[in-house]
């Protein structure tokens, strides 16, 4: 296992290593993490893993584990893979080095959330993917280890297409472009229609489905703020708590795959945010084409 050649300077360098033992895994973390340590106007490097590999990192760095940061993975991704965005954006503006000069090791929790099910996955493997487009102007480098004791062998494969560091390395917006060609659920028969999704009546409907007051709320805002790219020609709602649903046509294309992933100029969550804050706040937010000049845009609260 080894790790890349040195980043070209300025450009976003994003790694993949790929383990199945312990000792594998220490192969490719601590080289990473010691051209890190000696990576000039860098501030130390960041080990986000899972808590056991944090454990092998500290007896194997010895004095040298006092000069990294060590982070717990369930404590850095705690939600959906654009909350993983907000996450790392927020580290380069407040923690790198010029230009977000850092080396950021990244392990996301694949046996829990990210794992959990073929649609999760693919968000995070779109998650990966855009991470080329998203950081592109940064001279951040991360190194992503994949454990195929949690991560499996489909989900490597996958990760792979989303690296350039691969040889298997794709154009993120064509994998993003596959990932979303997968046909979603059909909405169910009895979801129920607006002629336009008022905040209130969405707060209410969701509060009737099971959402306390405040998830209602953060619910319905969500759904004003995707609605605010509109026209909005119609709007279907179902599930229940915490799985509410809304899906809203929109008399326009939205193509940018990118669209509600980059992070607005100040990191604080307010209304205002169009997609940016529908994405932070719902669980999945999938956009597709519905027809001649339309799109679909459906929000998952949980």
């Amino acid at each position: 296992m080894t790790t890349q050649p040195a980043p070209v300077q300025g450009a976003f360098d994003h790694r993949m290593a790929v383990s199945d033992t312990d000792d594998a895994f220490l192969a490719a973390a601590l080289p990473f993490l010691a051209e890190g340590l000696a990576a000039p106007d860098e501030p130390p490097p960041l080990a986000i893993a899972a808590p056991a590999k944090l454990d092998l990192l500290r007896d194997a760095l010895g004095a040298d584990a006092d000069r990294i940061g060590l982070v717990a993975h369930t404590d850095w991704y705690t939600g959906s893979a654009a909350n993983a965005v907000a996450r790392a954006a927020g580290h380069l503006a407040e923690q790198a080095g010029p230009g977000g000069r850092v080396h950021l090791l990244m392990e996301p929790v694949w046996n829990g959330r990210a794992g959990r099910s073929p649609r999760e996955s693919a968000e995070w493997i779109r998650y990966e993917a855009l991470a080329n487009l998203l950081f592109a102007p940064t001279a951040t480098t991360a190194l992503c280890v994949y454990d195929t004791r949690t991560a499996g062998a489909a989900l490597v494969a996958a990760a792979r297409r989303a690296h350039p560091d691969t040889e298997v390395y794709e154009d993120p917006v064509l994998l993003a472009a596959e990932l979303d060609a997968v046909p979603l659920p059909a909405p169910p028969s009895h979801a129920r229609a607006l002629t336009r999704p008022a905040r209130g009546a969405v707060r209410d409907w969701a509060a009737g489905q099971g959402l306390g007051a405040a998830d209602a709320e953060l619910f319905a805002t969500a759904v004003g703020e995707a609605a605010s790219l509109g026209p909005v020609t119609g709007a279907l709602l179902w599930g229940e708590a915490p799985g509410c649903v809304c899906e809203l046509t929109l008399a326009r294309r939205i193509a940018d795959p990118l669209a509600g992933f980059i992070p607005p100029p100040t990191p604080d969550l307010s209304p205002g945010q169009g997609l940016w804050f529908a994405r932070q706040v719902c669980a999945y937010v999938d956009i597709r084409p519905a027809g001649p000049g339309t799109t679909a845009v459906r929000l998952q609260y949980g």
